[in-house]
């Protein structure tokens, strides 16, 4: 107990044991230089006679024992000294002071071996012995009133929000592993990312040059490549990702049973890229697939309506791409079903288009609206309903789009066992808006075809995921998991996701995946990124000074493991995160704040030697304008016959 009695009680023991301690060195003197003193004349016999006894002591038979016994008392004594603790000290001194204390302490003993006088060698003895003694108490004594807390050393209390991270390798048929290294009590260790179930969602995020293609989105694709993944890869910046998926394909399919194809879309170089009708009618099935393909499309095209969904002026234009779409895929068996001829319909004046759709019953209450704002003359009510579309789609005329548009090289269901596909899409960020349209169109179809039972695992990869609007993110993500479908997002931030999603829906799609590598972001996100990583116990220590005592102070508290500043202050290749296990791979340290390696002489040598992406066909100017040419006439030749049909009746 701390009571004023015991420390009363504790300071009288160590002055009573200083005390010995210089009775101890005084005897010393006095035995060893007995001599000296008789011939001053300072022994007497009665004092001899009491000495006596206390110099058979054993500690007084030599000058060493003697010398150690009175310094091991005065070590006793400064255990429990509470000097009180001062700014300026420091070790050197100490040490210093202490060891020459010891030097002379002990190095008086040499006095013996020289040729002084027998009265000036025990002077010197004693004078060489006592400054010893004291400097070995002034060292001694400077070492416990030395402030031993540099509180300025981690100065960005790096050790203190460190913390234990998955060492181990846990690889499975579907997992991702990144190596990696880490600080953790001082000391760099090794470490692993372990992404074990990738089909619990994966969201990687970094503002630019924060390394997520390098040090993340390339090793998921080569990775799962290597272990027999059927994919879809959206490269935003064409033909980056698109390259390291091809030239891995050709080098690492072992993993396959059914070698799969390699299929690119890309708008920019048709000589390389192949044609895909994203409204294939063989997938139509029912006109909720044009409703979807519609609603998909027309949000891709103005984003600003993602936020007014529900609205008249919003689904009126939905609901008008709809009708063109079903009828063209009822039409003679879905013959002219392609978004180039939805396009060129919605040109079409209304007094040849309208008769023409109420020729199919299913789309009857999807353009009666428009019929009747055309038979009752509400033209501008009409055109504000309809003008929207075909202005929004207008911008999708051009040669280029309709070529890779209204071809069939490939089907969209690229997990088929039977016919496995590694799908690539580029876009161009000059054109993201427009191209981006279409390839949401793409992945909107392919979603549906993939997420099915018995199909091969796959995993659907989305460089800069804003760029491009998917309706009912999160419910792919939540459903594919049973049917081994994997989906990875790369965004630069939620505040992005934000901007092109809306605040609800960006919020359900941070939420809801299971796997998170970030890099550096900051703001709102980081912040949420903090939290989710949850707090560790961290040390902190205080130090006060006042002219009465100085003490230090050491307690524990929690604080958060990851904070939002350290998460915007990232280096490039640094990520944290958190990953999601499985009942058959438990993770217990699931949150990691490391430094991915990536082999970068490696890497480059490997990049050398990649291959060009094939040509596909050789295409001039010609052929895709015939093909444009042949859809417009496909129009027109659909509007005489039926139209011609119409008067024969």
């Amino acid at each position: 107990m701390q009571t004023g009695e015991n420390e009363q009680a504790l300071r009288k023991i160590i002055d009573f044991t200083r005390s010995l301690a210089i009775i101890v060195l005084v005897l010393h003197f006095y035995f060893n230089c007995y001599l000296a003193f008789s011939d001053l004349g300072l022994t007497y016999q009665v004092v001899d006679r009491i000495l006596g006894t206390i110099g058979r002591l054993g500690i007084f038979k030599s000058s060493l024992a003697a010398k150690t016994s009175s310094a091991a008392l005065l070590l006793i004594s400064l255990i429990g000294t509470k000097g009180k603790k001062t700014e300026g000290l420091k070790w050197p001194s100490a040490w210093v002071k202490t060891l020459a204390g010891i030097v002379l302490y002990y190095g008086s003993s040499l006095i013996d071996r020289t040729h002084l006088g027998p009265l000036t060698a025990a002077w010197a003895y004693i004078l060489m012995t006592t400054t010893g003694f004291l400097l070995f108490l002034a060292g001694t004594s400077m070492m416990y009133r030395i402030i031993d807390v540099n509180l300025a050393k981690d100065i960005f209390n790096t050790e203190n929000e460190s913390f234990p991270q998955e060492e181990r390798w846990l690889e499975n048929e579907y997992s991702i592993n990144l190596p990696a290294k880490y600080r953790f009590k001082g000391k760099l260790r090794g470490s692993w990312i372990n992404v074990v179930n990738p089909f619990r969602g994966s969201l990687v995020m970094g503002t630019p040059g924060a390394g997520k293609s390098y040090f993340v989105i390339r090793h998921i694709i080569t990775q799962h490549i290597k272990k027999g993944f059927a994919m879809f890869l959206y490269d935003f910046k064409y033909d980056d990702l698109t390259r390291i998926a091809y030239n891995t394909l050709l080098n690492h399919n072992k993993g396959y049973k059914v070698k799969p194809k390699f299929y690119v879309i890309n708008f920019e170089d048709l000589n390389r890229s192949h044609r895909c009708n994203p409204l294939d009618p063989a997938n139509m099935n029912d006109i909720t697939d044009a409703m979807e393909s519609s609603r998909t499309f027309m949000l891709g095209l103005n984003r600003e309506w993602i936020k007014k969904q529900g609205d008249f002026f919003v689904e009126s234009p939905i609901n008008f791409l709809t009708a063109l779409i079903w009828f063209l895929r009822k039409y003679e068996n879905g013959k002219y079903c392609t978004l180039p001829h939805a396009i060129e319909l919605a040109q079409v004046e209304y007094e040849s288009l309208f008769p023409l759709l109420k020729k199919e019953p299913e789309i009857e209450v999807l353009i009666n609206p428009f019929i009747s704002a055309w038979q009752n003359e509400a033209y501008d009510q009409l055109e504000g309903q309809i003008a929207s579309a075909k202005i929004s789609m207008a911008r999708l005329v051009s040669p280029s789009l309709y070529y890779v548009l209204s071809g069939n090289d490939f089907s969209l269901d690229l997990n088929d066992p039977a016919d496995p596909k590694i799908i690539c899409m580029g876009n161009d960020p000059m054109k993201q808006q427009v191209y981006g349209a279409v390839l949401s169109l793409y992945i909107s179809r392919t979603i549906k075809l993939v997420n099915q039972k018995n199909k091969l695992k796959c995993n659907l990869i989305f460089d800069e995921f804003p760029t491009i609007y998917f309706n009912n993110i999160d419910s792919l993500i939540a459903t594919a998991r049973s049917n081994k479908v994997a989906t990875t997002l790369a965004v630069q931030d939620q505040s992005q996701l934000k901007k092109d999603y809306g605040r609800e829906q960006a919020e359900v799609i941070m939420n809801i995946v299971g796997n998170i590598i970030s890099g550096q972001v900051s703001g709102d996100t980081a912040k949420q990124l903090s939290e989710r990583f949850g707090k560790i116990v961290q040390e902190r220590r205080s130090l006060t000074i006042n002219s009465q005592d100085t003490s230090v102070g050491r307690s524990t508290q929690l604080d958060f493991a990851v904070p939002a500043s350290k998460i915007a202050t990232l280096s490039s290749g640094e990520f944290v995160g958190l990953v999601a296990d499985d009942p058959g791979d438990k993770i217990d340290l699931k949150v990691f704040h490391n430094q991915v390696i990536n082999d970068h002489d490696a890497i480059k040598s490997e990049e050398a030697a990649y291959k060009e992406l094939p040509a596909i066909r050789k295409i001039d100017g010609d052929m895709i304008m015939s093909n444009y040419l042949s859809i417009k006439s496909d129009i027109g030749l659909i509007l005489a016959k039926e139209l011609r049909t119409e008067e024969g009746q």
